[in-house]
């Protein structure tokens, strides 16, 4: 069953989804660095939020979006995580799931979402091939480190890129969780429009995506 398909509103006990909608409002207020939550105030347990690529890391100048989805018995289970962004990373399956051995690892109950929303940002900045779900991703890290990190900037470049500096902060927190899952809109006034030669080059990408 696909992440967006998944609503567990009505197996969670009043107490944990009022810990849940705590812990949203605190995270909206004072969120973790390159990350923000995005509300959505019909439905406390639809958690999505937007993790800046860190720098230094194929997914800089990327923004991805993730979804957590409770357990039956959270929080004595971790949330299961998918990036709905499409990303090229060993502990990312192709339909987005994040390796769950990764977000059990240290869990106690009294962590929440946002332990589980920075350990997904660390993952970015260290992937664990040890435990990949996408095999082609966590060989190519152990074995030719450099192709691997040619292609993940590759598919951050096309679709999770979106935002000038300037404008990164208020295309987050435009977001609303009923739009479409993926990249950020790019709408900031400061753009240059794309040459020629660089429209070419996407489209050259593109075609190469869907050789492989």
């Amino acid at each position: 069953m696909s992440c967006l398909q998944i609503s567990n509103v009505e197996n969670l006990s009043p107490q944990i989804i009022r810990r849940v909608a705590k812990e949203m409002t605190e995270l909206s207020t004072q969120p973790p660095e390159g990350i923000r939550v995005i509300i959505n105030e019909e439905d406390v347990t639809d958690i999505q939020a937007v993790i800046e690529g860190p720098g230094g890391t194929p997914y800089t100048n990327g923004f991805f979006r993730v979804k957590l989805t409770l357990a039956k018995d959270f929080p004595q289970s971790p949330p299961k995580a998918f990036f709905l962004t499409k990303i090229f990373h060993p502990n990312v399956a192709k339909n987005g799931e994040i390796c769950v051995n990764t977000l059990k690892k240290d869990w106690t109950s009294d962590q929440g979402i946002k332990h589980i929303l920075l350990t997904i940002k660390c993952l970015l900045i260290v992937p664990n091939a040890e435990s990949a779900l996408n095999e082609e991703a966590g060989k190519l890290l152990l074995e030719r480190y450099d192709d691997y990190y040619e292609r993940a900037k590759m598919m951050t470049e096309i679709h999770a890129q979106g935002g000038g500096k300037g404008s990164k902060a208020g295309l987050v927190e435009s977001c609303t969780s009923s739009e479409i899952a993926g990249p950020l809109p790019k709408k900031h006034a400061g753009d240059k429009k794309l040459t020629a030669e660089k429209k070419k080059m996407l489209k050259d990408k593109k075609r190469t995506l869907k050789r492989l």
